[in-house]
């Protein structure tokens, strides 16, 4: 199980800044694996989705080599049998159930090993999404906010000053279409427990820009404290 305090960073240091937690997902290559980790990144995802130009197959995806990164899994359409085979044979650490998977699924799956991803977008009143939130509360250990309607990875944003205050059960992770230019201001607007980034870093779908994914994660870094 992952505990975190609300807020907390990660132990690496980008100079005179901290790196805020963050996840960079659609990973399929080791250079690419290598510099998340370089960068202090928390999580590092695959995505095990057929249709996805970022899909990985699980023997591919045991093979990178993570370091101390949690390892995430992407599932859409797969149920708890088949994601429980597929954490197994990638060497998973979390799954983060991308579509809309039932509380059922989620329990068998274990709650200390699920990100439960929810897209705002789909709620009139910020008082829906809060339900959902709790609906799920007690089968997951993360939330991943996203942009859209279903899916990801898509490069589209949400309105973050909607999510300003959110009160969630579980630390929650902002995804959508964030990169070096945009999410320090997404930080400033709806200050989330941590950040995903994918599309945004990437030279093509799958192939992370090194130099893009760098920018980003110390663009979302915060200012060491300093004492008198």
């Amino acid at each position: 199980a992952i505990v975190l305090c609300r807020r907390q960073w990660t132990a690496t240091n980008l100079g005179e800044r901290i790196v805020m937690l963050s996840k960079i997902c659609g990973l399929t290559r080791q250079e690419d694996v290598d510099e998340a980790a370089r960068l202090g990144a928390r999580f590092c995802g695959f995505i095990f989705h057929p249709k996805s130009p970022r899909s990985i197959a699980p023997e591919q995806a045991a093979r990178l080599q993570s370091g101390s990164m949690q390892r995430v899994g992407v599932f859409v359409e797969q149920n708890a049998g088949e994601i429980a085979r597929i954490m197994r044979e990638a060497r998973l650490d979390l799954a983060q159930l991308h579509g809309g998977q039932s509380v059922a699924c989620a329990r068998d799956v274990g709650a200390e090993r699920v990100i439960r991803v929810l897209w705002p977008d789909r709620y009139m009143h910020r008082a829906l999404l809060h339900n959902e939130l709790q609906k799920y509360a007690e089968t997951c250990a993360w939330y991943l906010l996203d942009a859209g309607l279903a899916g990801g990875g898509s490069g589209r944003r949400l309105e973050w000053q909607d999510l300003y205050g959110l009160r969630a059960p579980h630390p929650w992770l902002l995804a959508g279409g964030l990169n070096a230019d945009n999410v320090e201001r997404a930080l400033k607007q709806c200050a989330p427990d941590g950040v995903d980034f994918n599309s945004g870093i990437e030279d093509a779908p799958g192939r992370k820009n090194l130099r893009k994914m760098a920018a980003a994660v110390r663009a979302a870094a915060q200012p060491k404290a300093t004492g008198k």
